[in-house]
């Protein structure tokens, strides 16, 4: 369950606003996950599946939400590496 979704900044020398949430998963620890692709539905109390691999750039981000399953939404218009972001086959 997402506890907080919150932009972050990269380490140097990369600059973005990384979106990034903490999540407490089942067992009651608290992780920070990275949220991939362009744009996302999540918002506090969001119910989302973590999976392993971290962001090199965001220092404490050891997580990745998966796209696609539970609360969080696949990616709008992605035409190219669909699985990975959860995105419905285009018509």
């Amino acid at each position: 369950m997402c506890v907080r979704v919150y932009t972050t900044t990269p380490k140097k020398p990369n600059s973005a606003l990384r979106k990034v949430a903490r999540v407490r998963l089942t067992n009651g620890i608290e992780v920070t996950a990275y949220i991939p692709g362009i744009g996302h539905n999540l918002q506090e109390h969001s119910v989302v599946l973590v999976r392993g691999g971290r962001v090199k750039d965001l220092p404490g981000v050891r997580y990745k939400i998966i796209r696609g399953a539970l609360d969080a939404a696949g990616v709008q218009d992605r035409r190219k590496s669909r699985s990975k972001y959860g995105a419905p086959r285009p018509k």
